[in-house]
């Protein structure tokens, strides 16, 4: 009896599977003692068994709310039909109808505020495990050398350059690929991907996983030119100079973000985005295979609680320290991580003191950081951001011993390309000035989107800004001349 004949001969027993809801399947992962020592992925996936398992949950909602709350409106119910039905690279293939990246989203995209969020389930219990559907079957396709490209209209004559390969860039090339486009991407680093490679850690998204993301977008058509930074080595009028008709900017927010306090530049203090890039994009993970180590040390502090913040710690643990530490100024209440990630840094063994905040950095005699000031901090009332303000306890100053401090409070956009490009409308942080609707910039036939507008989101978000850009430059060039000849 294959799986899903046994699913259906359950669901007869109990009823309908519509009525008689089974609990969501967890997803199996490696012991936290066993994989805070290596750099392989955390959690597993779903087997086929628990994929039908779990997709037989689904409702088919008549008016699917998940649809809505979807970044890049995946059909979901449909996708999750097709793996009831046990046709797993269908299902594969109707996703990718909206989303050229899903063992990517599966992974990283935060579904629990998403998708997920709208389920009808979750109303009264757990929602559908979209996510790690969305998984599955992406890596049942991989998995299975069955991956096929789309049918591919007839060239439009349009030459469009995507500055960037992150999510917003890669997600851009694959639609506008699709729609008969000639695409190049510039990527200023040696390895595409953007902050999917060099911020995320190989526990979370496995290069190979990336790099048969990547490869299928290039199969669609999309040329991808390495260490060609724009606003360096070419300017985004020349391209448009250079035959381009169209420019997507979507270059992220990589640049530092500095805390300000006396002593941090001192050695053994890191930005985040420089620390996971040494590890990810560097090799550090892969020592001695690569001979690029991080040295760390004994004591490891990072400063911040988002997502980043909790890469950068399990990362730093898997480097061999005595011990790591998360430091917040709020408690966990307020942390901006998901859950499942603050619970993972949890069981790994990373401490957690909150309601702390660094005040400045002391060193040795050869220039090295060796203690943390730090500050007790209270809750105040709310501020902007809907959380209770930290407020500083006078006299509560004291010491924190450290090897190695992680900066994880956030990232700045790097300006470099918005300055070499007169017309191009930017506001106090640096971000890109759009029409939110289209991506169109204050520029004639130049467009952005993801982090370079925004700051720091999520991977899918910057999808999502990617897909409603490429529609709209589409629109711009086949309105500008009529239907390609």
């Amino acid at each position: 009896m294959s799986e899903k004949q046994k699913v259906e001969s359950d669901a007869t027993k109990k009823g309908s599977r519509r009525t008689r809801i089974p609990p969501r399947q967890k997803v199996p992962e490696q012991e936290p003692h066993v994989r805070n020592k290596n750099f392989n992925e955390v959690a597993l996936g779903y087997d086929e068994a628990l994929a039908v398992k779990e997709a037989s949950r689904c409702l088919q909602c008549k008016k699917p709310l998940c649809v809505d709350g979807c970044p890049v409106n995946i059909d979901i119910p449909a996708f999750i039909e097709l793996i009831v039905q046990g046709d797993y690279i269908g299902a594969a293939r109707k996703i990718k109808e909206d989303n050229s990246l899903p063992a990517i989203c599966g992974r990283v995209c935060p579904q629990e505020v998403q998708c997920e969020e709208t389920c009808v389930l979750g109303r009264r219990g757990e929602p559908v495990a979209i996510g790690n559907l969305e998984r599955f079957v992406a890596d049942y396709e991989r998995d299975k050398n069955a991956i096929e490209m789309p049918p591919i209209p007839e060239p439009t004559g349009k030459n469009i350059a995507i500055v960037g390969s992150g999510p917003a860039g890669l997600t851009a090339a694959g639609e506008l690929a699709k729609l008969g486009h000639k695409v190049k991407i510039f990527e200023a680093l040696h390895k595409p991907g953007g902050v999917l490679l060099y911020g995320i850690p190989e526990f979370r998204m496995p290069k190979d996983v990336l790099g048969a993301e990547v490869e299928y977008v290039k199969e669609l058509g999309v040329e991808i030119e390495l260490n060609a930074p724009v606003g360096r080595l070419y300017n985004v009028d020349e391209l448009l100079d250079e035959g381009f008709d169209a420019v997507f900017v979507a270059i992220g927010a990589g640049a530092p973000f500095f805390l300000g306090l006396e002593g941090e530049n001192l050695l053994g203090i890191y930005s985040a985005n420089e620390f996971l890039t040494r590890i990810n994009l560097m090799g550090a993970y892969r020592f001695p295979e690569y001979d690029t180590p991080v040295i760390v040390g004994e004591k490891v502090v990072v400063i911040g609680a988002g997502n980043t913040a909790m890469d950068a710690a399990r990362s730093a643990l898997r480097l061999g320290p005595k011990e790591v530490s998360i430091v917040y100024r709020r408690t966990r209440e307020e942390m901006p991580a998901r859950e499942a990630e603050i619970e993972h840094a949890l069981e790994e063994g990373i401490k957690f003191i909150t309601l702390t905040a660094p005040i400045g950095f002391s060193g040795d005699e050869n220039g090295w950081v060796k203690t943390m000031k730090c500050i007790k901090m209270e809750l105040g009332e709310p501020d902007e951001s809907g959380r209770r303000r930290p407020v500083p306890i006078e006299g509560s100053e004291f010491d924190m011993p450290v090897d190695t401090v992680v900066n994880a409070i956030g990232s700045n956009i790097n300006q470099l390309l918005a300055k070499a490009t007169p017309g191009m409308e930017t506001g106090g942080r640096g971000e890109i000035i759009i029409d939110e609707e289209t991506g169109k910039t204050s520029k004639e036939g130049v467009y952005a989107g993801g982090d370079v507008v925004t700051g720091t989101a999520t991977v899918i978000s910057a999808m999502g800004a990617g897909k409603r850009a490429a529609k709209a430059i589409h629109e711009y060039l086949m309105g500008k001349t009529g239907s390609p000849e």
